[in-house]
């Protein structure tokens, strides 16, 4: 009876979560369609009362305590509390807009609810470090006129605090809620819808044809189907887990050692969120605040990501040439041809093609990837030909997924709300500016070496899009102000938030692949850390040569490129020690000396680089002749 009663909570609240995820997902894809128009501060309303209530039926109060009353009951009493409070904003935003910010008691209880659920959404759906990050801001306005020196101010009261984060689209219903309510929302029902009907498959077997009877084939295929699912998921740790079980086991197969196949997956699908079209979520947020198209951003954000995962790919093959693995072609129970598989797979490739097409030609990101759905579904239902109850469940949970995903990010959003309202209203975010200008005594090298160590440590403990958000409010200003063009500040930050899921002692990726390939979490991190190491230099590189981000002249442009792949090519040679066969010590340095000078921009760097890389190749020449003479 115990096990019924279980079993029936069970199923009712999986139901409810499903119900309370689909609402989500369709009535954002319905004002996407322009079937219904509301405000702005209307739908972020909406959008975080449902996304919260979401986050709290989905995750429950601590791992411990799941699924006992307490969880149970404070989790309603939240969610009574989320909505009750959006539904007093929702009937008063508009009086308060149209009198000039007057507010009255009511206003004040329900924002101060909606703070509190705020820190709690963060704390469940993030972690508790980004919970202790918001509340540390949040109480500095209070403190401020007992700190000393620059950091002194004339503090404000609790009232005034809550009133301007709630109502005031500064705060909890700001810039990062708006974006997580449009962009974010919309891709990642597209990505799950992607993965609902098969897209994983179709790439996973894509790649594997690609990289068939060659040197390293797992290995490869890991490679090429991360760089294609990471047009899917933007998460590092999430794109482990779904391609980690597939290719982990056949890099094992093939001769690499545990945590060889686990670092490689790890560096592999922390690419995901840096690559174009379907960057992770912080590129959303990152076009916004920046104010630039996210077509842009695409295009800045390209041949770092190319080079990401070419650095990546020459490290697998030399390290197979390095430890012998020869040339393999396993069994498959698929018999399609290469070309039939391609074909099956057409409408998602088709699918692609249309949301590119339609950004490039000018549609806002949030409504090509609204056509790009409607495409994807009427083409899934053309090919298999299956209206049924069946493929509806297939859409709906497809839908669905997409919701719970956003849930999280939205808590992050809000959060990241609180802080940028609390800096904007205490004008602690100059003085900020002014204390990393200060600590780095002007020096833009040091500067970013202080913004790299930040990033890295907060993308330790938080995901990428509640770092950069955090990033891009409090330390981007500050490299801006050193004279640092705005978006490359950005994508500085961006990037090494991105990376930090490699980087030990906290390596997020790494420690998921680490339980797949079963293997010594630190000994993955760090080897994974050693395989990322041209993506440690990119962001330098990139800060003080515009080639590299396609924003320089067209011949600069063209030798960043040129340059950048030699030097990713020898950068990869340095960190396996392998060439045409193992180096020496004092070959590896050199190679890395060179790598390094070819990823700087610069004609000066690049002469160096090139004349280093050939004296090394003509070196690793005259050692192979030798040989094959004694």
């Amino acid at each position: 009876m115990t096990e019924a009663h279980h079993l029936r909570h069970y199923l009712t609240k999986k139901s409810l979560i499903g119900a309370v995820a689909l609402g989500l997902g369709l009535y954002h894809l319905v004002l996407v369609s322009g079937v219904v128009a509301v405000s702005t501060m209307e739908m972020r309303l909406t959008h975080l009362m449902l996304a919260f209530s979401l986050l709290f039926l989905d995750r429950p109060l601590t791992k411990s305590r799941a699924g006992t009353p307490a969880d149970r009951w404070i989790s309603v009493v939240l969610i009574v509390a989320m909505v009750g409070a959006s539904v007093w904003l929702l009937s008063r935003w508009k009086a308060i807009a149209f009198s000039g910010g007057l507010t009255e008691p009511g206003d004040f209880y329900a924002g101060a609810i909606i703070v509190i659920v705020v820190f709690e959404a963060a704390r469940r759906g993030v972690g508790a470090i980004l919970a202790a990050i918001t509340l540390i801001f949040f109480v500095y306005p209070f403190v401020s006129p007992y700190l000393p020196g620059l950091l002194n101010s004339r503090g404000y009261s609790f009232e005034r605090i809550v009133v301007f984060l709630t109502t005031d689209t500064q705060g909890v219903y700001g810039i990062p809620i708006g974006v997580a309510a449009t962009y974010i929302i919309i891709f990642t029902i597209f990505g799950s819808l992607l993965s609902t009907f098969g897209a994983g498959d179709f790439f996973f077997e894509l790649s594997r044809r690609l990289t068939y009877g060659t040197r390293a084939a797992g290995a490869k295929t890991a490679v090429l189907f991360s760089t294609l699912i990471g047009m899917i998921s933007g998460s590092a740790a999430g794109n482990v887990a779904v391609t980690g079980t597939l290719t982990i086991p056949m890099m094992k197969r093939e001769g690499y050692a545990p945590h060889q196949a686990g670092a490689i997956e790890a560096v592999v699908s922390t690419g995901g969120q840096m690559m174009p079209p379907v960057m992770g979520a912080a590129a959303f947020l990152m076009a916004e605040i920046v104010g630039v198209p996210y077509v842009e951003i695409m295009g800045v954000g390209l041949l770092p990501a190319l080079l990401f995962f070419g650095s990546i790919f020459f490290i697998v093959h030399l390290q197979a040439v390095k430890i012998d693995i020869k040339p393999t072609a396993e069994d498959s129970k698929d018999t399609r041809s290469t070309w039939q598989v391609i074909l099956d797979g057409s409408r998602f490739i088709a699918t692609f093609a249309l949301l590119l097409g339609l950004m490039l030609t000018g549609y806002s990101p949030f409504k090509a990837s609204f056509w790009a759905i409607v495409f994807l579904v009427v083409s899934e239902l053309v090919w298999t030909r299956d209206f049924n109850l069946a493929f509806i469940r297939r859409l709906a949970e497809g839908i669905a997924g997409g919701a719970r995903n956003v849930a999280p990010i939205s808590a992050a959003c809000a959060a990241a709300g609180i802080i940028s309202g609390t800096l904007a209203i205490s004008g602690l975010g100059p003085k900020i500016a002014i204390l990393i200008d200060l600590a780095s005594g002007g020096t833009l090298w040091l500067a970013l070496l202080l913004t790299m160590v930040a990033a890295i440590i907060l993308g330790m403990g938080l995901p990428t899009t509640a770092a950069y958000l955090i990033l891009a409010t409090v330390v981007a200003p500050a490299l801006v102000k050193l004279g640092m063009p705005m978006l490359t500040a950005h994508f500085f930050v961006f990037y090494y938030g991105c990376i930090s899921t490699i980087t030990p002692p906290v390596a997020l990726a790494a420690y998921v692949a680490a339980g797949i390939a079963g293997s010594d979490i630190n000994k993955v991190g760090w080897t994974a850390a050693s395989y990322g190491l041209t993506s440690y230099l990119l962001p330098f590189a990139f800060c003080f040569g515009p080639g590299l981000l396609l924003q320089g002249t067209a011949m600069e442009n063209g030798l960043a490129v040129v340059t950048a792949c030699a030097g990713t090519f020898a950068i990869a040679t340095a960190i396996t020690g392998c060439f045409t066969r193992p180096l020496s010590w004092p070959h590896r340095i050199v190679a890395g000396i060179a790598g390094a000078m070819l990823l700087f921009q610069g004609l000066v760097t690049a002469m160096i680089g090139t004349g280093l890389l050939i004296v090394l190749f003509a070196l690793e020449r005259f050692r192979t002749q030798t040989s094959q003479h004694i």
